[in-house]
């Protein structure tokens, strides 16, 4: 076998430690896989573990036809490699450039472009943001130079809301159960679905038994256009009304003038935890079918909502029984059957 001949083996040497595969590493990988050998037996020859063999093929194959061959695979690693900033140090010359660069009000995302425009190494803009949060705990003021602090991808647990913040707020853990429950008709979530731009929108309510839809058109994502676009809705269908629990954003904090008028229970959704609001966030996707993701919004008019909502309130629905919503919501106690 020509990996036994010139197996390079190093008898004596602990192969626990690991480090890099070489160039010659590489080579023998692709020869032993021309001689159909499994990642074992390869491993057993290069004294590394099976998985080490398993992840350097997987990687380092080339693209378009999966092939391993060893000189182009080594170019892969070490590309990649030179891309790799884990860990990189840098100089506090850098770091204070950076600094120096912030105190003047560049965003990190500029020092970045610009730094490197230059030749310049310096950390991505996520490193200098980090580098701003860590200055913050510690008692620093650099953060203050930012227009806008950088927000984590998700909210985390345990940590401050900061979306829809408004004292006062009836939390959805105060509902009654038979809310939770879906026991009865009459309990309503409500939300706005955005468009393309920053102004025209829609407010989608649901009936949570029933999931009898409700859809208005919105001029702008304000408190004015969404408390004005639910009183036309709760007006025409007073009796209908018993609980509405809403998104946090700030378009729904006039919500107090809906309960003083219409004697409605107003509840508000932890923030960042869309999945209390299952019945809205699942009538949100079935819109999108017909207003996809990216779509200016401008031109749809309150008769196209009122046509969405019919289809939606006319389709067959599995939880009950292939009844249609409007069927449930129409029935004397919302029964399925």
């Amino acid at each position: 076998m020509i990996l036994a001949a010139t197996s390079f083996r190093q008898e004596g040497v602990a192969t626990m430690m690991y480090h890099q595969l070489t160039r010659e590493e590489r080579y023998l990988i692709a020869g032993g896989l021309r001689l159909i050998l499994s990642r074992r037996e390869l491993a057993e020859e290069l004294g590394r573990s099976p998985s080490t063999v398993s992840r350097e093929i997987r990687r380092n194959a080339t693209a378009h036809d999966g092939a391993y061959r060893g000189e182009k695979a080594h170019s892969y690693a070490v590309a990649r490699r030179r891309r790799c900033r884990r860990g990189a140090q840098f100089s506090e010359a850098v770091l204070e450039q950076v600094d120096s660069a912030l105190r003047e009000r560049w965003s990190p995302e500029q020092i970045v472009g610009t730094f490197r425009g230059e030749g310049k190494v310096v950390p991505s803009h996520e490193t200098i943001y980090r580098r701003l949060r860590r200055d913050k705990r510690s008692g620093g003021t650099l953060y203050r130079y930012t227009r806008i602090m950088s927000k984590v991808g998700r909210k985390r647990y345990r940590s401050r809301p900061t979306r829809g913040v408004l004292l006062g707020k009836r939390h959805i853990s105060e509902r009654p159960a038979i809310v939770d429950q879906r026991g009865r008709l009459g309990d309503w979530e409500a939300d706005t679905v955005m468009g393309a731009g920053t102004r025209h929108c829609l407010l989608t309510i649901v009936e949570r038994k029933s999931g009898f839809t409700l859809i208005r058109k919105l001029e702008a994502r304000n408190a004015a256009e969404a408390t004005a676009a639910a009183a036309s809705v709760i007006r025409r269908m007073r009796h209908r009304f018993r609980t509405i629990t809403f998104d946090n954003g700030t378009e729904f904090h006039d919500y107090e003038q809906l309960e003083r008028r219409f004697g409605v229970t107003c509840y508000f959704a932890t923030p960042y935890h869309s999945w209390e609001r299952g019945s809205n966030e699942n009538l949100n996707g079935l819109v999108r079918q017909y207003l996809p993701r990216g779509r200016d919004l401008k031109g749809t008019t309150q008769n196209d909502c009122d046509k969405i909502a019919a289809a939606l309130n006319n389709r067959p629905r599995k939880r009950h029984g292939f009844l249609t919503p409007l069927d449930v919501f129409l029935s004397p106690n919302g029964c399925c059957t």
